[in-house]
């Protein structure tokens, strides 16, 4: 049963299968997961599924333990994850270097770039964000949960042989 008041998205199910001993089918996880919330009670919060440090994924590992984990891909690995982004609430400026497939699964946000354009993506919208740096915004009333699938990438590298690293909330790019 999932737990939810009135300003916060409720806490999601995970279904997870594996193989028996004999190799048949089984499921091997059926609960909820609480998000984990570094900001505060009234910041983002994440919930993350599962990651790997490298693909191909061996699905035969032990399940990773992410209950504590802020969403960061190993450079050639892959995490699976959702945010929740309160109403009125921001996550400032930061890079990945990693490519992320997401989709806005309720409400909706302002994504901004760091050379000042910004869309709004809705519900049911998908972004491919490519290792740049961006800053979200919800500017609604409602809270905003977006999944991601997000896939270590391999640095930019401009032109004039500069690399864009990863940055850290809050701080400018180099």
């Amino acid at each position: 049963m999932s737990s939810t008041t009135s300003s916060q998205l409720p806490d999601a199910r995970l279904v997870v299968t594996g193989h028996a001993p004999d190799g048949t089918s089984i499921f091997t996880f059926d609960d909820t997961r609480k998000p984990f919330a570094p900001f505060g009670p009234k910041g983002s919060t994440f919930t993350s599924f599962h990651a790997s440090s490298t693909v191909p994924v061996s699905n035969t590992a032990p399940y990773p333990e992410l209950a504590t984990v802020l969403p960061r891909c190993a450079p050639e690995g892959v995490i699976f994850c959702i945010t929740d982004i309160p109403a009125g609430g921001s996550a400032p400026m930061h890079r990945t270097v990693s490519i992320d497939y997401a989709v806005v699964l309720s409400g909706e946000i302002v994504l901004s770039l760091d050379g000042g354009e910004e869309k709004t993506i809705k519900t049911g919208e998908f972004m491919v964000q490519r290792g740049v740096n961006h800053a979200w915004h919800n500017r609604t009333q409602e809270p905003c949960r977006m999944l991601a699938v997000m896939v270590g990438a391999e640095k930019v590298a401009l032109a004039d042989g500069k690399v864009l690293e990863a940055t850290v909330f809050g701080k400018k790019p180099e």
